[in-house]
């Protein structure tokens, strides 16, 4: 398939299976992406439980995604 047809097919696809392409794209083009991810998690969850930084509950975020979609 050349480039133009890729493309052409993509608004085809589900939601899901637009994840699963990104996802092999972005590994295709770092492999390493899953062990930096690894990292970044533990980097994070360190912040959360030293005090550096401080987590927003999940019910929050939603509501203003929500309010930034919607409005």
């Amino acid at each position: 398939m050349t480039l133009t047809e890729i493309k052409e097919e993509l608004p085809k696809l589900t939601l899901e299976e637009r994840f699963e392409l990104t996802e092999a794209l972005v590994t295709l083009a770092e492999p390493d992406v899953e062990e930096a991810w690894k990292e970044e998690t533990r980097r994070r969850i360190a912040e959360m439980e030293s005090g550096a930084v401080k987590g927003i509950p999940g019910e929050v975020v939603m509501a203003e995604l929500w309010r930034r979609t919607h409005a």
